[in-house]
């Protein structure tokens, strides 16, 4: 996909206060076990403008929701990332926060403890069309699909872009409240969209199929560009019912999975804005995941 295009990337989603907790081996129930705890800032939505703007996409935009408690350190972090935020403040609920427990025995695999807080509090009147002025591109994170208010914004938002020619893509987000709103509902959602980034098992749930690619050529039958993240398997590119690219990862050894799915989907939407083919585009979302999977946390490094 060569869009030439110019313009700003908005990024609608989840904006996360990360706890991550690195231990080594079982945790042991009952009792201690060692471990290495870093507070973070994270998110999907906000770790997939992060990347973006570390990719070399000049304005990125996000709209997400939070709580009093930590919106002036996220909006710092963000900015600091050169990203825009555009922060709804939520006075009932505080800001969503994720405890991360990744095994540093088991290929910093994480397993993840969520309280989705202000961030799926996101509604239909945090949204002004004036958001996608400017606006090339809008990704959407699949957190939002999960509430009945931030679903309702997320339909809101899409119909918007559409009435405008503005793309739009969106990242599953999460086997497991996929599986809970159900494969009928998301796809009912995803009919609309233009690019779909799932993971290998959401790519696989959504169809029914244990093969990737087969799952992920199915599911460009539906939507128009479907890029699917294998991990260390790399990605596949699939339209119109064909995979036309397998792409490698690029090797490393992981410190921390958390976020190396938002890495891929920020450096891909970057590269498809400065006019990157598909393929290309997922090549550089195979590096930005390499590179993500060597730092803890679901950030790039700051700015300097």
């Amino acid at each position: 996909m060569t869009t030439g295009r110019t313009g700003a990337l908005l990024v609608v989603g989840d904006i996360v206060t990360d706890v991550v907790a690195r231990h080594r081996g079982p945790l042991a129930a009952g009792t201690d076990t060692a471990a290495t705890i870093r507070t973070l800032p994270g998110g999907a939505g906000a770790n997939v403008a992060c990347w973006a703007a570390a990719a070399g996409c000049a304005d990125v935009r996000l709209l997400g929701r939070v709580g009093a408690d930590a919106a002036a350190w996220h909006e710092r972090e963000l900015v600091s990332a050169g990203v825009r935020p555009q922060l709804v403040l939520d006075a009932e609920a505080a800001t969503a926060t994720v405890i991360c427990l990744v095994d540093t025995d088991a290929a910093a695999e994480r397993t993840f403890l969520t309280d989705s807080g202000a961030s799926l509090r996101l509604e239909p009147a945090d949204w002004s069309d004036a958001l996608l002025d400017g606006v090339a591109r809008l990704h959407l994170s699949g957190y939002l699909l999960f509430s009945e208010p931030s679903r309702a914004l997320a339909a809101v938002a899409l119909q918007a872009a559409r009435a405008r020619g503005v793309p739009v893509s969106l990242d599953p987000a999460s086997a497991g409240f996929l599986r809970d709103l159900g494969v009928g509902r998301f796809l009912a959602f995803a009919e609309a969209l233009d690019v779909l980034l799932p993971s290998q098992e959401e790519a696989c749930l959504l169809t029914g199929l244990s093969d990737p690619a087969d799952a992920a050529a199915k599911l460009s039958r539906l939507i128009p560009l479907v890029v699917a993240k294998l991990g260390a398997g790399g990605a596949l590119v699939a339209r119109s019912g064909e995979v036309l690219a397998r792409v490698p990862a690029v090797p490393v050894t992981p410190r921390d999975t958390t976020g190396a799915g938002d890495a891929f989907t920020g450096a891909f939407l970057a590269a498809l804005l400065a006019g990157a083919g598909a393929e290309d585009a997922a090549a550089r979302g195979c590096r930005a995941g390499a590179r993500a999977v060597e730092r803890v946390g679901g950030r790039p490094p700051v700015r300097e």
